[in-house]
């Protein structure tokens, strides 16, 4: 292969004419020069880094090529890429990125440990995309100049919430430490992501991907109110820390109020059917689940409240069971336009 600093002293390299013959990089390089200046977008950083310093310096050293050269590079480029028929990633770096999502994720950790490959792409956008409650463990874990230079990464919103949830003075050592990153150099923030994402990697995986308060609140969400007010009197005798955490995870008829966005209440109305809505306003006889029908009447339209009241009315009393289903339905209704990103539930704790 013909050496880098041998093609800058070509004065103008070709195929034939008593010249020596192009190296595939040097066509390579040929190629990227031509798509930049014709401003095209060439993703050259997904290259790994010895192939990124090498084509730099060929560019740096090559000088120019006549027309013919570059007529024929390109050409020989065309053919090649309509003679491919299918590419594969070349590493299993490459294969378990491609595979992302598709393959079990016990068996893609497993591959990777053992191929002893991290998973590619920006560390820093596997650490954002965290919960903040597990931002928030990672930086307990960390230092106070490594906490601050990943305050400084991760999303301002994120790590707002995640200095909200710290101890006082933890949270205000991290802050002014912020203060100290000025002279941080974009080496060590990689290298500060990489040691974090290594140990997301190096953490056992979880059988569930929820809480034990989020997956008891959401089964609880479905069983009969008496039911579920015992199981939480029981449950505080044992636990009461995680029988409270279970009650904020549960999200029922009673809780619309301060859990619904007012000008979300339309869009409840759009996908319950008129019927349904009528039997669970007109079930709404204790005080909790009277103000979430005071709630949902005077944030929708008039001429609706006015219907609904006056149907609700005609259904004279409705038996629990009855009741709960209809209750059960407007709750089941907010949570599949939650789960769709149409509405956002409130934070009930957010003003605390």
């Amino acid at each position: 292969m013909t050496n880098m600093h041998a093609l800058a002293a070509l004065p103008s390299p070709s195929f034939g004419g008593g010249r020596l013959p192009l190296s595939r990089k040097a066509k390579a390089a040929i190629i990227v020069q031509f798509l930049l200046n014709e401003e095209s977008d060439v993703p050259l950083a997904s290259l790994p880094d010895d192939l990124q310093e090498e084509l730099t310096m060929l560019l740096g050293n090559m000088r120019y090529i006549d027309r013919e050269t570059l007529n024929q590079v390109v050409t020989e480029f065309s053919d090649e890429l309509e003679s491919v028929g299918l590419s594969f990633p070349g590493d299993m770096a490459g294969a378990l990125t491609a595979l992302d999502g598709r393959i079990n994720p016990r068996t893609a950790t497993r591959l990777r440990k053992e191929a002893g490959v991290r998973q590619t792409g920006d560390p820093w956008d596997r650490i954002n995309d965290l919960a903040v409650e597990r931002l928030e463990a990672l930086v307990l874990s960390e230092s106070t100049e490594v906490a601050a230079v990943m305050m400084s990464k991760i999303d301002v919103g994120k790590a707002a919430q995640v200095l909200a949830k710290l101890p006082g003075d933890k949270a205000r050592r991290i802050s002014y430490a912020v203060s100290m990153t000025t002279g941080v150099t974009p080496d060590a923030v990689d290298r500060i992501g990489l040691s974090l994402a290594a140990q997301i990697d190096a953490e056992p995986e979880k059988a569930f991907a929820k809480r034990p308060d989020e997956r008891l609140g959401a089964i609880l969400n479905y069983s009969n109110s008496a039911v579920r007010e015992e199981l939480l009197q029981q449950l505080e005798q044992e636990d009461a820390e995680f029988a409270e955490a279970v009650r904020k995870a549960i999200f029922t008829f009673a809780n619309i109020p301060e859990r619904l966005n007012a000008i979300d209440v339309p869009k409840i109305t759009r996908d319950v059917q008129p019927d349904t809505l009528a039997v669970a306003l007109a079930a709404a006889t204790a005080e909790d689940d009277q103000r979430t029908a005071d709630f949902l009447l005077s944030n929708m339209s008039k001429r609706m409240a006015e219907s609904l009241r006056e149907e609700a009315a005609n259904k004279g009393n409705v038996k629990p069971k009855v009741g709960e289903k209809a209750m059960a339905a407007v709750v089941s209704a907010i949570r599949d336009l939650v789960s769709v990103g149409e509405i956002e539930l409130l934070d009930p704790d957010a003003e605390e």
